[in-house]
């Protein structure tokens, strides 16, 4: 879902025809989100074709859209946006738990990473409900503030409340939530050989029909061409890059990136281009992606190491990139450049 962020991780794929084991690899995709998503799977004697996968899938999808979209104003969150401070809305519990994760998020960042920054996400022109594209005038930035923090949201009896007249913004972990739950619906028909992608977060499963793992390409972070950074193995994991290329803009010579740091009200100006996660989870692998971008290339260095993330980090070097990747992620990555 995040169509803010750009997170683009290109899925390097073959489709293969059937085996004499009787499996074949069948895919499926379309738009949503205002991205696209894709489904590759590994059909076995007694699991369904695509054709009855692919209606389960965009079921999901609708939902999640229905719930958490910021671009529609009939959705879930965006009514509660719409209410003034002091106020409560009965929720569905999907809402519930991203919620709960962004307050988990928030509170190990330091506030760095923030569901609520929609006021300023709208303020610098990236926003749903965004006016222009510019550097907002310092007192419209300290009313913005005013709006934002996570420690204005509480969950009472099934209802999400909020003190003051703050607009939750779950483009940084919906996409995330939406790989795990398909994941997980294909794990109930049977099928466990599988690569899930939604507006490029993703998580892979099994091998393939003829016993090579799912290959994912780590873009560049380019705003003018796709290249690979790198190409990795993935089996039992999501993955999700979080960068600050393609969704900026320049004012008087500086460049102000889509990502925001909620401890500043304003875009990150550090030289960490992009961060890769990988975790069991695509949902988490989506928000920490997000978390380490905005605490920087020391920081969030530091933050995944005391923490055990596999991170890969990709700095700005003038008109180069450089990288840098911990143990944790060299361990669950076997397919090297």
């Amino acid at each position: 879902m995040d169509g803010l962020r750009y997170a683009v991780v290109g899925a390097l794929l073959a489709i293969l025809a059937g085996c004499d084991k009787g499996e074949s690899l069948e895919a499926f995709g379309g738009p949503t989100m205002g991205s696209t998503y894709s489904i590759k799977y590994v059909r076995t004697p007694g699991t369904p074709a695509a054709s009855d996968v692919q209606p389960q899938a965009e079921s999901i999808l609708g939902e999640v859209d229905r719930q958490m979209s910021t671009y529609r104003s009939d959705s879930d969150i965006e009514r509660f946006n719409d209410l003034p401070a002091n106020s409560c809305q009965p929720m569905p519990e999907p809402i519930l738990h991203l919620v709960r994760t962004g307050e988990q998020l928030s509170q190990a960042s330091g506030g760095a990473f923030d569901l609520t920054v929609e006021p300023l996400l709208n303020l610098w022109g990236f926003g749903p409900q965004a006016r222009q594209v510019k550097v907002p005038d310092p007192m419209a930035l300290v009313q913005a503030r005013q709006r934002v923090g996570h420690q204005h949201l509480r969950i009472e009896a099934g209802q999400l409340c909020k003190d003051a007249a703050v607009q939750v913004d779950f483009n940084s972990i919906a996409a995330g939530y939406t790989v795990d739950r398909i994941a997980g619906r294909l794990e109930q028909l049977g099928i466990h050989r599988y690569l899930v992608e939604v507006t490029g977060e993703l998580k892979a499963a099994g091998r393939k029909p003829d016993g090579t793992p799912w290959r994912v390409a780590l873009e560049e972070p380019r705003d003018d061409q796709q290249v690979a950074e790198r190409i990795i193995a993935v089996d039992g994991f999501g993955v999700s890059t979080s960068g600050d290329y393609r969704n900026y803009f320049q004012q008087d010579g500086r460049r102000y990136s889509h990502t925001l740091d909620a401890r500043s009200g304003a875009p990150i100006t550090h030289h960490l281009a992009s961060v890769t996660v990988l975790d069991p989870s695509a949902l988490m692998a989506d928000g920490l992606s997000t978390l380490l971008l905005v605490l920087g290339p020391e920081e969030g260095w530091d933050y995944a190491e005391k923490h055990r993330i596999a991170a890969f980090f990709v700095m700005r070097e003038g008109d180069a990139f450089v990288t840098r990747s911990n143990k944790a992620f060299e361990q669950l990555t076997p397919v090297k450049p």
